[in-house]
């Protein structure tokens, strides 16, 4: 299918019922809709936005645009959690429509103010020669849930020096004063991040670049996010353009942080050391995070990627969010955990443990196509030691550790359908340990994999078939000692 230019930018209000019907039926028959994670209706679903804890509830949205597997008009569609793991649909949460935004709302973030979510985005237009004209706009939830967008912008125009890649604010507060972070480019085309002041979170006043040590790194700074944890201040972004570096920054596109002392507000300077990988595996962008209702930083990210086609395309839908993370700081790096409210979705426990001494094993009761698992591997005597997972006679996905180069990898070569095969098959990163603890979270089409209690993080897609339901464990040239804990999951 074609996807001209006028079809990527109808809206989902000119289709008829039977149409959408129709896709929504495709979508459903699909082999890899997901039981467990955020995933769209129907179409394409990007960055998570406007994540924040409101009136008792977690409401997420998302880029969204509902006629098909493409990147076309964006709305903003809304998700809500008591928990964290059982979400509700809430419907569209913005749509476009006004001058300022017409083209498109695309993302952005929220924060409460007198007893309101304010939901700050950007708009996106284009002119007759299709240059693109951004604007920075406001909608307001009140307590009920109701959302109105402001009628006017709330900053109208790209400050001087940078080109119309101008987006994707994040708000916060700080001394009693609003700032909005906002990922841009500089005419010089190189990326950076500007920095806005508010007293009302109505009238921005510009105060100039967030100063960092970064220079020429990347094109484009997409989705950034300043927080404080630990004492340590935080900014993660998307850069766009950063060349690859051994294992290093090996996707299309990377998302990452650097950590250093507290933003200085008065002249936006940020002491941090280097950029930092938020995630090692091949489909992970665009990351939000909010403070939880207890005080916990908690991440969500798009488990995807701009510019590569999805097996799931064909049914009329592409691409679902990460599970909640958890984020602590340890020794200068970001740790990412499950959150501890995803025990909810455990059903049947199955427990093993044994040695392997050169060869391939599978444990009664282990196995599954949903499932959350912990292992242990110790006693690394072994040049190489893993765990096939979704996997039958001819398929796999391979987490493999080398004990002796200390090396983890991720291997989807072998675990179905191919995809972004352009950009590698593999992902490594260095592990510097005695012991190898993986817990792993694995739905229908994608595995999320937390490496020594957080201290690493994979996620990627994969689109194996529906009897891919064994899990194998292996100790090559060598032995070493398995212990494995396993729950079935329930459709969330």
């Amino acid at each position: 299918m074609e996807w001209t230019r006028d079809r990527r930018y109808r809206r989902i209000e000119e289709v008829s019922s039977e149409k959408m019907k129709e896709l929504t039926n495709r979508v459903t028959a699909c082999p890899w809709r997901q039981s467990f994670h955020i995933q769209p209706k129907t179409g394409l679903l990007n960055d998570p936005n406007g994540f924040a804890y409101f009136q008792g509830t977690y409401h997420l949205f998302y880029q969204w645009f509902p006629l098909g597997p493409v990147h076309g008009l964006k709305y903003w569609y809304h998700v809500k959690s008591k928990d964290l793991v059982h979400w509700e649909d809430a419907g569209i949460g913005i749509a476009p429509g006004y001058l300022y935004d017409n083209y498109g709302a695309y993302s952005g973030s929220a924060i409460e103010h007198n007893d309101k979510l304010f939901l700050m985005y950007t708009g996106n237009t284009r002119d007759e020669n299709w240059v693109r004209h951004p604007y920075q706009c406001m909608a307001v939830m009140n307590r009920e849930g109701a959302i109105s967008k402001l009628e006017e912008p709330v900053i109208s125009a790209v400050p001087k020096r940078y080109t119309d890649h101008f987006r994707d604010p994040k708000v916060w507060k700080q001394d009693d004063h609003f700032y909005a972070v906002i990922g841009a480019q500089r005419e010089n085309m190189t990326g950076t991040a500007v920095i806005y002041q508010s007293e009302d979170l109505i009238d921005w006043s510009l105060e100039g670049e967030l100063k960092t040590s970064l220079q020429n790194f990347g094109y484009m700074w997409e989705c950034p996010d300043y927080f404080e944890l630990d004492n340590q201040g935080i900014f993660v972004f998307s850069p766009q353009g950063i060349e690859a570096e051994g294992d290093l920054y090996q996707n299309i596109y990377q998302s990452g942080y650097i950590i250093g002392e507290p933003f200085n507000p008065s002249d936006r300077t940020f002491h941090h050391g280097s950029f930092q990988e938020l995630d090692r595996g091949f489909d992970f962008y665009a990351p939000q995070t909010t403070l939880g209702e207890d005080g916990r930083r908690i991440l969500v990210g798009w488990m995807g990627l701009p510019e590569i086609d999805y097996p799931s395309d064909v049914n009329g839908w592409a691409h679902c969010l990460t599970l909640p993370r958890e984020l602590s700081v340890r020794n200068g790096k970001l740790i990412q955990q499950p959150v501890k409210e995803l025990k909810l979705l455990r059903k049947k426990e199955q427990n093993a443990k044994g040695v392997l001494e050169n060869e391939v094993k599978m444990f009664d009761g282990i196995q599954g196509t949903a499932f959350e698992m912990v292992s242990e591997i110790s006693s690394l005597q072994a040049e190489e030691v893993g765990i096939e997972l979704r996997a039958n006679e001819t398929k796999k996905t391979v987490i493999t550790f080398y004990p002796r180069m200390k090396k983890l990898t991720l291997d989807r070569s072998c675990s179905g359908e191919e995809v972004g095969s352009k950009y590698g098959t593999s992902r490594a990163c260095y592990m510097d340990t005695a012991k190898l603890k993986l817990h792993l979270f694995v739905d229908t089409s994608s595995v999320e994999i937390f490496v020594n209690s957080g201290e690493e993080v994979f996620t990627s897609r994969i689109f194996p078939d529906k009897d891919c339901d064994q899990i194998r464990f292996f100790a090559k040239n060598g032995r070493a000692d398995f212990k494995v804990q396993k729950w079935d999951i329930r459709k969330a």
